[in-house]
């Protein structure tokens, strides 16, 4: 998606303005991530820590689950990690677009979340890195913004699942989903992960259906 007609400031502001409502959504989840991993034991600075270091809402709500049961840490450090890698599929998709060699690459690849990722793709299978970075960055200062107020103001929050936030996760992977059917070369992956989620809905532990759905986009490989 990058080209002479764009520069990478246009990009990046594109991005800015793109990423700004799925920041809002992200500053009420990881509020209650931090009311959440308060009631499992974490220190507030290590929920904050914890979403600065991970930024990954599914793998710290999965890590805190297995906490919060009585799990040890290497459980949930493998659960977070199993949640994590549909980012595998996506970071073999965006790969490249990316310059530079492979410690620059990775580097680049760090601010990947599902939302960026989606809406820099480029109906010929490309990336706008530039907009992916700059969508990215609202998303992380909301998120560990939402994860302080919600560890030093849990008492006040109270119940996350009273409010309806634990509804905000499939509301946020449909939106995506319904975003992406707009484009016909995308339709078929789109399609494709939402029946592979579906379909695993009522017979695996949540999080498993969005993750094995991620394999979809391994289809995009195909120039």
């Amino acid at each position: 998606m990058d080209g002479p007609s764009v520069t990478p400031r246009a990009s990046w502001n594109a991005g800015l303005r793109a990423g700004i409502p799925f920041a809002l959504a992200a500053l009420l989840l990881s509020a209650s991530f931090g009311v959440i991993a308060l009631d499992a034991g974490f220190s507030a600075l290590a929920a904050v820590v914890m979403s600065a270091i991970v930024f990954a809402g599914s793998a710290q709500f999965a890590a805190i689950s297995i906490v919060a049961a009585g799990g040890g840490l290497g459980a949930a450090v493998a659960a977070a990690a199993l949640m994590n890698s549909r980012f595998l599929p996506m970071g073999i998709a965006l790969a490249p677009s990316l310059p530079g060699g492979a410690f620059k690459r990775a580097a680049q690849g760090q601010p990947v979340v599902d939302a960026s990722w989606a809406m820099a793709a480029g109906p010929d299978g490309s990336f706008d890195r530039w907009f992916l970075f700059g969508a990215t960055a609202p998303q992380y200062v909301a998120w560990v913004a939402g994860t302080i107020v919600g560890a030093l103001a849990g008492d006040v929050i109270g119940d996350p699942e009273s409010l309806g936030l634990d509804a905000m996760f499939p509301t946020f992977f449909l939106a995506l989903l319904l975003a992406e059917l707009r484009e016909p070369r995308a339709r078929p992956v789109a399609l494709l992960g939402g029946v592979i989620a579906l379909a695993l809905v009522p017979f695996t532990p949540a999080g498993i259906p969005v993750l094995v759905a991620s394999t979809a986009a391994l289809l995009g490989l195909r120039r």
